[in-house]
């Protein structure tokens, strides 16, 4: 029970750095904005998907959660890559 809190408390302090550079992209606008919106809600439903399907399957919640901290380690990954000027 203690390790499923410590994995819900460590996803949530770990998607607000995720939360802080999408909103950065989001306000810069741009065609770089567009695209992380979009793939924002595209990630939103897969990841939905998936933890329903794990949960279908017989995973338990902290296999969700570890699976949604994957996610967001992988988010905060691809947010913080140094991009060219023109946004790729």
């Amino acid at each position: 029970m203690l390790d499923a809190w410590y994995a819900t408390a460590m996803l949530a302090m770990e998607s607000q750095r995720v939360i802080e550079l999408r909103m950065v992209k989001l306000a810069w606008g741009g065609l770089a904005g567009q695209v992380e919106a979009q793939r924002m809600v595209s990630e939103k439903i897969g990841a939905a998907l998936e933890a329903t399907g794990t949960l279908l399957g017989g995973g338990t919640p902290e296999a969700v959660i570890d699976r949604y901290r994957e996610h967001v380690r992988n988010n905060v990954e691809r947010l913080s890559a140094p991009t060219h000027p023109n946004g790729h």
